[in-house]
């Protein structure tokens, strides 16, 4: 299925941040769900929170509740939620959640915003190609014509353009196809994020947004109480990124060896040095989950100036190849033009 089987972020915010309030207000929780899940878009939500109302009426507690139906909740939501409960902050831990996901579907949004204009230049230069090989492939067809064939591929006529447009939207939608699999997979994601690591522009933006959502999560899980192991754990998968969970294993045995975590922070190769002295600092003082909570912030102001100058980089790069596809076909164009006349000429001479 392309349709991604787990709940959004979009229907995940509006959802904890009224379990927030609700929860902190005192409703009982049996009555905070239902209510809470007709705020969100996605009636897959509300659907999984009918399930767990009825559980949590029969005694069973939140979190075992929802991992009943853990295919359609992200492992950061459940982890937090567990933490939530046990700590007795489950207000608390919701609104974090509802920010961590709303502040998502933020970025994603003004991504988008900034790609549109760029995205649809391209959409429309594709389409002026293929209408240019269909009527210059009425005009080749013309008796005593040779086909033209103006972009190289011995494309011309109707069959010419629905075979362009089958390449270029072809050959997107199997890229995006192919993102949507590899992205959804866990394997995937670990064979494919450290070589986008590896890109200088896009490396440092992924690594920032997940440092940030690393600080963040183990802030919130050890000032919950969480045992060390299962902050690491929780707050790596937050970062959603293959590099950092693969490096989950080797940074916890060097912690479960005796390494401080500045050391086997360092040994992963995954974080920045300033994250490592600022980590270094706070083990020494004491104040590892303060010190994280202000990272978190830090890195999230820097990931988000870094994401807007890779956007408007990308924007500049889609432009650039629409530009450079127009300009391409317009020497080809005239250069057809130019043939035609050269024929007509020669034709005339020698009659």
């Amino acid at each position: 299925m392309i349709r991604n089987p787990m709940i959004s972020s979009k229907a995940l915010f509006p959802f904890c941040h009224a379990m927030s309030r609700m929860l902190e207000a005192g409703v009982d929780i049996r009555k905070a769900l239902p209510t809470a899940a007709n705020t969100s878009p996605d009636q897959r939500l509300v659907r999984c929170v009918e399930q767990v109302q009825q559980r949590v009426k029969t005694g069973h507690d939140l979190t075992s509740s929802f991992r009943e139906m853990s295919h359609q909740f992200p492992p950061l939501f459940l982890d937090l939620l567990h933490v939530g409960e046990e700590s007795g902050a489950l207000p608390e831990v919701m609104k974090a959640l509802g920010d961590y996901y709303e502040a998502r579907v933020a970025r994603m949004r003004e991504f988008r915003s900034a790609i549109a204009w760029p995205a649809t230049q391209l959409f429309a230069a594709i389409m002026i190609i293929g209408l240019l090989i269909y009527v210059l492939g009425l005009i080749g067809s013309q008796p005593g014509q040779a086909p033209i064939d103006f972009i190289g591929l011995g494309l011309h006529g109707t069959t010419g353009a629905l075979t362009w447009f089958g390449m270029t939207f072809g050959l997107m939608f199997g890229l995006w196809v192919a993102w949507k699999v590899v992205s959804r997979s866990l394997h995937g994601r670990e064979f494919l994020d450290p070589l986008w690591l590896q890109i200088p522009a896009i490396g440092s933006c992924l690594r920032k947004f997940a440092v940030a959502r690393f600080s963040w999560c183990f802030s919130l899980t050890q000032g919950a109480g969480m045992s060390i192991r299962s902050s690491l754990v929780s707050s790596l998968n937050a970062t959603a990124n293959g590099a950092y969970i693969a490096g989950i294993p080797r940074i916890w045995n060097d912690i479960h060896s005796g390494d401080t975590l500045t050391d086997a922070f360092r040994n992963s190769k995954l974080f920045p040095e300033e994250f490592l002295h600022f980590v270094d600092t706070a083990e020494v003082s004491g104040t590892v989950p303060e010190a994280m909570k202000r990272m978190s912030h830090n890195f999230d102001e820097e990931a988000h100036r870094s994401l807007q100058s890779l956007t408007a980089l990308a924007a500049r790069a889609v432009w650039a190849l629409v530009a450079m596809m127009i300009i391409f076909f317009i020497f080809k164009v005239a250069m057809v033009y130019i043939n035609l006349l050269n024929g007509a000429a020669a034709d005339a001479m020698g009659v």
